[in-house]
């Protein structure tokens, strides 16, 4: 018996790097999915072919971190969290094909973790809700492959739905879903990738986040989430000022994703678009997350009619997003195709995109 499951990239509407803060985020799931088909037999190893490796990995269901890296060890690391948790994981063939792209910020390795979840606990016949499925998948983000994501991407492919977002506030772990349908007003979604991939891996990542944590330490408290009803002026009893400026870009950007809600309940695309906007602000300025290449492309597409852009993924390269109305989603395009090729760098691929189903059986 093979079983095939299937999960989506995400794309963060809004609300970023506010996960491992316990703030807001507004997320969608995107139709390109990562698929991967299960066929289970009676050994102690899964092997794992990729339509985008040559070669096919061993991996023995005793693995452990540290024993592999690169593509792989995505798929390690749910084996080992999985069987940390107790859970059984038979040997077999996994084959895994995705169109979601890689290095663009659209979180190709959760769906991959994801749709590794599903058909592993559906052949096992484990019953697993989706938020402890998704915390296990961050778990082997974590602790097995050594990236310290928060739970934003996990949470966004299991709990995706078509015409949906979902406001996940990350102090409770909930998710909420909000009515997305711009295209019913009228409006395109464009997802813009840039081409320049992402370098946060190097530490520029880990910096940010300890950089919030030491705020919040200052403060006394466990996470800037307590503090954010208290207003900016909180700010004034931290003494580094590069650590104020990404503390304040996390307490805005909460405020944030709840007036883009609000927007999004009166279907205000033109406020939602000017909240976009600032916040691309906010991570260029105070918390330093964008680059020339992605600022171009975001200011250009707002010079050029859109209701507003910003970038979307952890930074340093990656995605653009923009709110256009639809009949002027071409020229918008147009525009920041010219833009970037006038400055020299690889032009983009602009697509209109939409949120889609979360992880579920292919």
């Amino acid at each position: 018996m093979t079983v095939r499951h299937a999960a989506p990239g995400r794309i963060n509407l809004i609300g970023e790097h506010t996960d491992y803060n316990l703030g807001f985020a507004l997320p969608i799931a995107l139709p390109e999915r990562t698929v991967v088909a299960f066929t289970p037999d009676r050994g102690d190893a899964i092997t794992v072919r990729s339509d985008r490796a040559d070669d096919a990995v061993r991996i023995p269901l005793g693995t452990v971190p540290g024993d592999l890296d690169g593509w792989a060890s995505y798929v390690a690391g749910v084996v080992w969290a999985l069987r940390q948790a107790g859970h059984p994981v038979p040997g077999g063939a996994m084959s895994i094909a995705s169109d979601v792209q890689m290095g663009s910020g659209l979180s190709s390795s959760a769906a991959l973790e994801c749709a590794v979840l599903g058909a592993l606990t559906t052949v096992a016949g484990v019953r697993i809700d989706r938020k402890d499925q998704a915390r296990l998948a961050q778990r082997a983000e974590n602790e097995y492959v050594g990236a310290p994501t928060g739970l934003l991407d996990q949470l966004s492919a299991m709990f995706g739905e078509p015409s949906t977002a979902l406001l996940i506030d990350f102090r409770d772990v909930t998710v909420e879903p909000v009515a997305f349908d711009p295209d019913a007003c009228g409006i395109a979604l464009l997802l813009i990738d840039s081409r320049a991939r992402h370098r946060h891996a190097g530490g520029e990542y880990a910096a940010r986040r300890a950089s919030c944590e030491r705020v919040a330490a200052a403060l006394a408290v466990s996470s800037l989430r307590e503090v954010q009803d208290r207003g900016l002026s909180v700010l004034a009893r931290v003494s580094d000022p590069v650590d104020v400026r990404r503390a304040r870009h996390v307490l805005t950007e909460n405020q944030r994703v709840l007036d883009f809600v609000a927007a999004l309940r009166d279907s205000d695309f033109t406020v939602a678009g000017q909240i976009m906007t600032a916040s691309h602000a906010s991570m260029r300025d105070d918390f330093e997350i964008t680059t020339e290449h992605i600022d171009l492309i975001a200011d250009t597409a707002v010079g050029a009619g859109a209701l507003g852009a910003r970038m979307t993924g952890g930074g340093f390269g990656g995605c653009v997003i923009a709110l256009v109305p639809a009949d002027h989603a071409e020229a918008v395009s147009e525009a920041v195709r010219s833009a970037v090729s006038d400055a020299g760098f690889e032009l983009p691929t602009i697509t209109r995109t939409r949120a889609a189903a979360g992880a579920e059986p292919a």
